[in-house]
């Protein structure tokens, strides 16, 4: 039995088939993201979708922005709850830890948003999770406002800030790629965790140059 065409008010459908995207996206990553599968669980014909997005990657990279959004919402969530009573500066060490594991976790959560926050649309474009639309998207935007207030707090000389985003999300980011896709996603949880916790501590202690220890 065909389902029946639903109506639309002017922008809801846009907003649908973003919906409808993300739930592709979360079981097949960017892949499984097209305006046929779209229209067809919004319950529109495929032309309906061309008022809204002009081709498949106008949609895919609507969809990754919604998954942007997912991350940074699980970023700033885990900063939120850094304890109360650190120091200025043992507190802005505590938000980057959080940073890069929340980031970690989001990955292992939800791998088919992870890989669609991140795709990239071609050999040279730099990554959606840096910018979209040339503009600084919010997870990374996050990570480079986490550590300005390190600057800011005594907790990273200014000599060392520059660049320090790319130490940060390569160290953190390859090792969410081979939790999820490598080999460390066949190893228990608790050695991920504790292989996570190890990566993280490695790249704040790279752009500090000294090792601080958490917070117990």
């Amino acid at each position: 039995m065909t389902s029946p065409v639903r109506t639309y008010h002017h922008g809801d459908l846009r907003q649908a088939l973003i919906g409808q995207g993300l739930q592709l996206a979360r079981t097949g990553g960017p892949g499984a993201v097209t305006l046929r599968e779209a229209t067809r669980a919004a319950g529109v014909s495929p032309n309906a979708a061309y008022r809204h997005f002009a081709d498949r990657d106008a949609l895919v990279r609507a969809v990754a922005r919604e998954a942007q959004l997912a991350l940074a919402g699980a970023i700033t969530a885990r900063v939120a709850a850094t304890p109360g009573g650190l120091a200025p500066a043992a507190a802005t060490i505590e938000r980057l830890r959080r940073v890069g594991l929340a980031y970690i976790d989001f990955a292992r959560a939800e791998p088919g948003w992870f890989e669609t926050a991140i795709f990239t649309q071609d050999a040279d474009a730099s990554g959606a999770i840096v910018t979209l639309d040339d503009e600084i998207v919010a997870p990374f935007r996050l990570l480079m406002d986490t550590l300005d207030a390190m600057v800011d707090a005594g907790a990273l000389a200014p000599e060392r800030r520059p660049y320090a985003e790319w130490a940060c999300w390569s160290a953190v980011h390859g090792f969410a790629d081979i939790a999820v896709h490598g080999p460390v996603r066949r190893q228990p949880a608790p050695v991920v965790d504790a292989l996570a916790a190890s990566v993280v501590e490695a790249a704040i202690t790279g752009v500090r140059g000294t090792a601080v220890p958490p917070p117990s």
